[in-house]
């Protein structure tokens, strides 16, 4: 499994149009027991998926909910690396971009590294 995706209902399912498997997870509980797991910090009621994936897309909604569990997992430099991507409705209020976050990263326009 490369990739696995949490967030609300619409986006799993229409990530596994494409093949990729997730879990439709709307409040913070939902949401951190199967951020569990996937990083392979599941408990008896959630056990751990049978591979860890490669990448973690996480719904920014979905991120929010967990945001200090995602940056202690980000530490540690582990697999499954983590992308959040917006949601249906758009980014949530005051989430940077990723073009945004390049840019500050930088500190240039990033068309002008990709000629």
């Amino acid at each position: 499994m490369k990739f696995y995706i949490i967030g609300d209902r619409e986006m799993v399912l229409a990530f596994r149009l494409t093949g990729i498997s997730g879990t439709v997870a709307e409040t913070r509980q939902e949401v951190l027991d199967a951020f569990n797991r996937v990083t392979g910090k599941g408990s008896a009621i959630a056990a751990p998926v049978d591979e860890v994936p490669k990448v973690l897309i996480l719904t920014e909604a979905a991120a929010a909910q967990i945001e200090e569990e995602e940056v202690e997992w980000q530490k540690k430099g582990k697999y499954p690396l983590i992308v959040e991507i917006p949601c249906l409705d758009g980014h949530v209020k005051g989430k940077k971009t990723l073009t945004e976050a390049i840019r500050d990263a930088i500190g240039g326009q990033v068309q002008d590294f990709l000629l």
